[in-house]
């Protein structure tokens, strides 16, 4: 089959590596892809919200699968489109996409369907939203949430009132996320430790993905500002197998009945952003889609062949293939940044060490904010490679994809250097 990825990041740079696996694809695409995408596949200079030009270059290819990668163009409906379209594709529908383009629809959907999460309040008007803050007990904290898609930045974890009242200028008052954050959604701050589960739906079936955590804040410790992620590892000793069967039964299961309930069935992968507090997992947020950089270590296991899969998820026929398999290893990824993400930083400096890196063994460099110019790749975005490697411990995994790290230089570049260590506690 043909399969056509569309996005230019990590997330679908792993995606593009692992469908050219599965014996059944004979050609993949990604549109726009990157500069490593282009080393695995057919890059199609076509931008991933121009609906009508991506579906007329499926028409064309004669696409068997399109894969959406990216958030907004399925907030924006691309997934109605294609198949209005006559064309298979592996994402939810716009109404389904609402649960990751709508912070307060995700929360009333949680509570209709009795899903575990943080108590909210939603405000357009920063006077109403300060008065609440104040208007709390002492010592309550809180998490300010911009209602709509911000790039993985319109989140602000506060650990007093003053940080929430700073927030909520800088949302309502200063338009810092713009549209997304006109309106915005106070929860109560949860305590614990966070993971993630990902799981293929297929409007019906579900079949979770191996457990992994994500690292959101920027610098070593978890300090310092929210960002898209700065690496992943799976699996995650915090989640066992107890854990996933309660996310299943009290989180995955209800909310996607209630999701079909509301005529809004979903199909594609729902991911649920979990925080495993004392009273059991709650969720913090849902996407709809494969998260990065937890896509990087999670492919990095899978041993299925993904392409049946979500040729089944799209078909709604999830339950007709065998259960899934996976290398037992752990597998870890570190994204090397550009120099002030996740605030501003500079494009365009060449990119060194690239093959060196590629030498360590069991190691996969996978590209997101990178473009080649000539014979050189230069650093194009924020988060620019995810540098993911696979081995028999965490630490035999962290070791490698450090060394490959190291290989790899340009100006400004940088990580953390603690992803993974949380396994330690457990």
């Amino acid at each position: 089959m043909k399969v056509l990825v569309i996005g230019s990041g990590g997330r679908e740079h792993a995606l593009v590596w692992k469908l050219k696996q599965s014996p059944s694809v004979t050609q993949v695409f990604c549109a726009p892809g990157n500069a490593g995408t282009s080393l695995e596949c057919t890059n199609v200079e076509i931008q991933a919200t121009d609906i009508p030009r991506l579906i007329k270059f499926a028409q064309k290819e004669k696409i068997d699968l399109t894969v959406v990668g990216p958030e907004v163009p399925l907030v924006l409906g691309i997934a109605d489109e294609f198949q209005k379209a006559g064309l298979r594709v592996f994402g939810p529908s716009k109404v389904a996409a609402e649960l990751e383009g709508s912070k307060k629809f995700a929360k009333e959907m949680m509570r209709k369907a009795n899903v575990p999460t943080a108590d909210f309040r939603v405000f357009t008007n920063s006077a109403e939203a300060m008065s609440y803050i104040e208007e709390r007990e002492a010592g309550d904290r809180f998490v300010i949430k911009a209602d709509g898609l911000a790039a993985g930045k319109g989140v602000t974890v506060c650990s007093n009132n003053e940080e929430a009242r700073e927030a909520i200028k800088r949302m309502l008052l200063q338009r810092e996320f713009g549209e997304a954050g006109l309106r915005i959604v106070v929860e109560d701050r949860l305590e614990g430790e966070e993971a993630s589960l990902l799981a293929f739906v297929d409007g019906n079936t579900i079949v979770p993905l191996e457990a992994a955590q994500d690292h959101k804040a920027a610098f070593d410790g978890d300090l310092g500002p929210n960002t898209g992620g700065m690496g992943a590892y799976s699996p995650t000793p915090i989640i066992t197998d107890e854990i996933v069967d309660t996310v299943v039964e009290k989180i995955l299961i209800p909310i996607v009945h209630e999701m079909n309930k509301e005529g809004r069935p979903f199909r594609g992968c729902l991911y649920a952003g979990l925080m495993l507090t004392s009273q059991g997992p709650k969720v913090l947020e849902f996407n709809v889609r494969l998260g990065d950089p937890e896509t990087q270590a999670v492919l990095m296991r899978l041993k299925s062949d993904l392409a049946l899969t979500m040729f089944a998820v799209a078909d709604g026929k999830l339950d007709q293939i065998e259960p899934l398999d996976w290398d037992p290893r752990p597998s870890l990824c570190v994204v090397m940044a550009s120099g002030g993400y996740p605030g501003d930083y500079e494009k365009g400096h060449p990119i060194r060490g690239l093959e060196e890196a590629a030498l360590v063994p069991e190691t996969k460099v996978f590209h997101a904010g990178t473009r080649q110019i000539g014979d050189q790749i230069v650093n194009d975005g924020g988060r620019v490679l995810g540098v993911t490697a696979i081995g028999d411990t965490i630490s035999e995994a962290k070791l490698r994809a450090y060394q490959a790290v190291k290989c790899i230089r340009w100006d400004g570049a940088w990580c953390r250097k603690d992803i993974s260590d949380k396994a330690n506690r457990y």
